[in-house]
């Protein structure tokens, strides 16, 4: 097996409907819109809570730690990148306080909700206890308690697992991640 190197993953342009969206608020903070990361027509949907850092200050790309603990779990479990399309709950990353609620809520309804619709991924994966909860629409929901098994949420096939930035934190989850991302790889074969 060839050595894993993080790489940036191609970015799904944002619609030219949506780019200017100033709906939820964020777009107050300065942050670009991302809407998403990887192949569109994959059909694995990988679901955040937002994008972080791409680029840093001088606007040079780079794999932030989230992405980089993700593609090395997609690399050590086997999964073709091809077959992966991240995406975030919210567009834009929040660098200051703001209302989350109903941010989520404006963001799901009116971005997330189209992405699915347009893209038909035949499952989804959530990463993180603030994804899981918006996209279950369920505040109470956690990782902890629904990861190793599917459910069907929003009419898709959907399982969750440790964001990557907790892996990153805690390295003895790392394991629980491939797991994770095991049975994902055992449902599209």
């Amino acid at each position: 097996m060839k050595p894993f190197c993080p790489e940036s993953w191609p970015e799904d342009p944002t619609p030219m409907s949506q780019i200017n969206c100033e709906e939820c608020g964020l777009y107050k903070q300065g942050t670009r819109m991302v809407w998403g990361e990887g192949n569109p027509n994959a059909p694995i949907m990988v679901v955040l809570d937002n994008p972080g850092a791409r680029e840093d200050r001088e606007g040079n790309p780079f794999v932030c730690g989230t992405r980089h603990t993700l593609q090395q779990a997609v690399h050590d479990v086997g999964l073709n990148k091809e077959l992966i399309y991240v995406t975030y709950i919210l567009k834009r990353r929040p660098i200051r306080k703001y209302d989350k609620e109903r941010t989520r809520e404006i963001c799901m309804r009116r971005h997330l909700e189209e992405q699915l619709q347009l893209q038909k991924p035949r499952l989804i994966l959530c990463l993180g206890n603030v994804a899981v909860q918006a996209f279950f629409q369920n505040p109470d929901a956690d990782v902890k308690g629904l990861r190793g098994s599917w459910h069907d949420v929003q009419g898709y096939p959907t399982t969750v697992a440790y964001h990557p930035l907790a892996v990153r934190r805690r390295p003895n989850l790392y394991r629980l991640l491939v797991e994770d991302l095991a049975i994902v790889k055992a449902a599209i074969q």
